[in-house]
């Protein structure tokens, strides 16, 4: 039997010694490998197309060029990779604007090791991932009565769907919390994106946020 390819990850972050202790914790981890740490997102431009992440862990708050806008300049050289944020405080409205940009997940960076390699697998494998206090404040802000939203369309099962989403579940996880199959899982996402006029799982989750900040 073959031996399973590591999940590759690239680290975005201006802080050396946070960069070289993350480094060093993917790679004592079965199954993942960082095959670079970057130090400014004009660094990151240049090795990611040679590194080939699969995943890049990049952090909120850079200087020069914010971690938001280098998800947008990552984003628009390599829209294939699948960026989770890291940051020390959940925020609002970055949480919007990262989604937005293209980013998958969120987490804060005093999560566990275990917790983030999790997140990281359920990224590589099409989910969004979010650390349990900020999916709770997603939660919040989706299930708040008082914002003005167009969620009113969408059906029961596919609210469900769309809040296992938010919280961070992948495809396979949503199915066996609701006793479906992913076949299902997957139809009731195209019903969610086409009634929300989104095309990804990541603009379904903005669009959420948004009704709530907005």
């Amino acid at each position: 039997m073959a031996e399973q390819k590591p999940i590759n990850i690239g680290i975005l972050d201006d802080d050396k010694e946070y960069r070289t202790l993350l480094s060093e914790a993917l790679n004592g981890s079965d199954g993942y490998k960082c095959v670079g740490a970057y130090k400014s997102c004009d660094e990151a431009v240049k090795k990611i197309e040679t590194d080939l992440p699969d995943v890049l862990l990049l952090d909120i708050e850079m200087p020069v060029k914010s971690g938001i806008e280098s998800l947008k300049v990552v984003k628009f050289h390599y829209p294939t990779v699948k960026v989770l944020m890291l940051t020390v405080y959940s925020d609002n409205e970055k949480i919007f604007q990262s989604l937005r940009a293209g980013a998958v997940g969120y987490l804060l960076k005093k999560s566990p090791k275990e917790k983030l390699l999790e997140a990281i697998s359920d990224a590589f494998e099409g989910g969004a991932p979010f650390s349990g206090e900020v999916a709770q404040k997603v939660l919040r802000y989706f299930q708040n009565p008082t914002g003005q939203t167009d969620f009113s369309i969408l059906s029961d099962r596919e609210k469900q769907v769309l809040e296992d989403l938010i919280d961070g579940h992948g495809t396979r996880a949503i199915a066996e919390r609701l006793f479906v199959s992913t076949h299902t899982v997957r139809f009731h996402l195209h019903n969610i994106y086409v009634k929300l006029h989104v095309n990804s799982r990541s603009e379904a989750i903005a669009k959420a946020l948004k009704s709530r900040i907005g």
